[in-house]
């Protein structure tokens, strides 16, 4: 560990399917009870809490190896019971963090974290790629019909670059390790990129699906009229057998 990086302990929380970003609001529902602990944990101090996936969903009883090393330290907003004893939570995330080591025989989950240092890019760069990544999330949104055109609205109307490219990833349909590829890239450039390369992926695997629906649409059209035209030459010589 670096001499100038600060070891800090917090309450952690194991996340199940969830990527959470830094300026990004999300709402989590929790049910271990060492979860729910780390939780009251951090409303009864300075409302700081670790977050990071883990590797495996189905993991009710995670270790060191199973949790991904990179996380998230955000502020818990709002924290409700609900009747089923489950706890639904609001949190901001803050920034990224390094997890160096996990607490998880204590009375609640903790985690000895420090924060991720990043390299700022050259600001003319930043803009041509934000340019280019807007483009093509606009694309993005028009191929995949699952995001509301008001949410592309958002996105262009936020000024910080880092956070509109954590926003962009939220809303996308990714796997969890790719979304936790993109929590990993501190450095603002290469996470924009690979990003764009996604996009570029998802936008080519839609096209296919259009074309392919397109193709099976024509197909049932053209077997709808056949069955229609064959129904109506039976219908005729039918009617021709009762003329005989």
């Amino acid at each position: 560990m670096d001499k100038t990086q600060t070891l800090n302990q917090y309450p952690f929380l194991p996340l199940r399917g969830v990527v959470v970003y830094p300026q990004i609001v999300h709402p989590l529902f929790v049910a271990r009870e060492k979860s729910i602990k780390a939780l009251k944990a951090a409303m009864a101090a300075d409302k700081k809490v670790v977050l990071a996936a883990q590797k495996q969903h189905s993991d009710d009883d995670p270790r060191n190896e199973d949790i991904y090393s990179i996380g998230t330290i955000a502020t818990v907003l709002q924290l409700m019971h609900v009747n089923d004893g489950t706890v639904k939570v609001l949190v901001e995330g803050v920034e990224r963090v390094h997890i160096r080591n996990i607490h998880f025989d204590d009375d609640y989950y903790k985690s000895d974290i420090v924060t991720m240092s990043s390299h700022a890019a050259e600001e003319k760069d930043i803009d041509i790629l934000v340019r280019s990544l807007l483009s093509q999330f606009d694309q993005y949104v028009q191929l995949s019909k699952k995001i509301s055109p008001e949410v592309l609205t958002s996105i262009t109307s936020i000024d910080d670059p880092s956070r509109m490219v954590d926003t962009i990833a939220t809303h996308m349909s990714l796997q969890l390790q790719e979304k936790q590829n993109i929590l990993e890239l501190a450095n603002l450039k290469p996470r924009i990129e690979h990003l764009m390369a996604l996009i570029e992926s998802e936008i080519d695997i839609f096209q296919v699906e259009k074309r392919i629906r397109g193709r099976v649409k024509k197909q049932m059209e053209k077997s709808q009229r056949e069955y229609y035209l064959n129904e109506q030459m039976k219908a005729i010589q039918k009617e021709m057998g009762d003329l005989d």
